[in-house]
């Protein structure tokens, strides 16, 4: 098939999506091609995520124990505005969906990071991906996935409501409404729960102080459902005409229960890649917090991560530096074994952020095919929890540091 031909199946193949985005900032976004994996790399692949998931899930409660002060946290780099909120327990789950990114070293997959508290990349794996497999005539790996994707998030609402006790809830989704992939994602969210919901856009909320969150309606909103709107920049939120501080604000009306929003604060908590550093501090001494078994968990699927470089330094050990709360690859900057900067992302939004310095572990390469032929790209894995149980997963190609200009790739079962 030659390169316009492809092109053409492409563009035919994305137009029956109406909803969804296959070229992002102009660029193509979604290949129209597929990666083959087989069962046994499926399985091997939750498995990575339920074992990875778990530890996470037993650090937070940790972190969120009289055991560790506010200070210990702020050090980890936490706002000092959301100490008392990533300390709350009312939901049955740490995080209701969240992504593991991961890469395979040696045969096993190593963890990158955790994006706990409002990962993307769920329309194309839950849903895109399914076409894509039907248009390529082979089983698709996420098959099952959607419907435990509902039911995650009808659990969570319906647990949601329990607490606020409260027969009928007034739920609104939420996101930036001029980004497509944030609002689709929202809207796709929206369209599998069941209780009767709203889609209101983040600049149409108001809030009153200490009393609670409106939508245009003037109703009052009990359940905030802000998937693709982290708290690190809902805390820094002003009104532009008071300049009041409206993120702090909805902050304060979670804290005093006014107000719940999914994911809950603790997806928060472990969003913060910091928290790998306090996993393999933890490891590395062999504590005791561990079982033998989750040691060896921790040993096969993290890598070591700290928070100052001095180690890698020493052991002439490539590393990479990223910030605690970046996201898509922003601001992370990959080192040499002299310690000397040897590639960046061009995009500096999370300065502000103290970083964590990981061992460097090279991405793979895989062959795909994008509208300007056949190329050679990195690779790492995505694989999603839902309410602390691996889901679907699927892949994104780019560069050696992987951005929000990667490509998605479908994954399909081997026929």
């Amino acid at each position: 098939m030659d390169i316009s031909e492809h092109k053409r199946n492409r563009e035919q193949f994305y137009s029956k999506l109406p909803n969804y985005w296959p070229d992002l900032y102009g660029i193509e976004y979604s290949l129209f091609d597929i990666k083959m994996v087989n069962e046994q790399f499926s399985f091997e692949t939750r498995e990575f995520a339920k074992k990875a998931g778990h530890i996470f899930f037993k650090t937070a409660q940790l972190l969120q124990s009289n055991l560790i002060s506010d200070d210990t946290l702020l050090q980890m780099g936490y706002p000092k505005e959301t100490l008392s909120l990533i300390r709350l327990r009312r939901s049955p789950f740490p995080t209701v969906i969240s992504r593991f990114d991961s890469v395979i070293v040696n045969g096993k997959h190593k963890l990158l990071e955790f994006n706990a508290d409002t990962p993307t990349f769920i329309y194309e794996l839950f849903k895109v991906n399914e076409h894509i497999c039907q248009e390529f005539n082979c089983k698709n790996p996420n098959e099952y996935e959607e419907a435990r994707l509902k039911t995650a998030i009808n659990r969570a609402i319906s647990s949601a409501t329990s607490r606020l006790g409260k027969p009928s809830p007034n739920i609104v989704f939420t996101s930036h409404s001029d980004n497509i992939e944030d609002r689709q994602t929202v809207l796709y969210l929206k369209e599998l729960t069941v209780s009767p919901s709203q889609y209101v856009s983040l600049d149409q909320l108001r809030i009153i102080k200490g009393e609670a969150l409106l939508d245009p309606n003037g109703n009052v909103i009990d359940i905030l459902y802000r998937q693709t709107f982290p708290i690190e920049s809902l805390i820094l939120d002003q009104d532009p005409t008071t300049n009041d501080k409206v993120g702090e604000q909805l902050l304060e009306l979670v804290d005093e229960h006014k107000l719940l929003i999914l994911n809950p604060p603790s997806a928060f908590l472990m969003q913060n890649k910091a928290m790998m550093s306090v996993i393999w501090g933890l490891h590395e001494e062999s504590s005791p917090f561990f079982t033998e078994e989750e040691h060896g968990w921790i040993e096969d699927h993290f890598l070591p991560t700290y928070l100052e470089p001095d180690r890698f330094i020493e052991e002439k050990i490539k590393y990479v530096k990223k910030p605690v709360f970046g996201r898509e690859g922003d601001t992370i900057e990959i080192f040499d074994e002299a310690g000397t900067k040897i590639e960046e992302d061009h995009n500096k939004s999370y300065t502000n952020y103290i970083a964590v310095y990981q061992q460097f572990v090279d991405l793979p390469t895989t062959t795909i095919r994008t509208e300007a032929g056949e190329q050679q790209g990195h690779y790492m894995i995505g694989t999603f929890l839902l309410n602390g149980s691996p889901s679907a997963f699927g892949f994104r190609v780019g560069q050696q540091i992987t951005n929000n200009l990667s490509y998605f790739l479908p994954v399909g079962y081997e026929k």
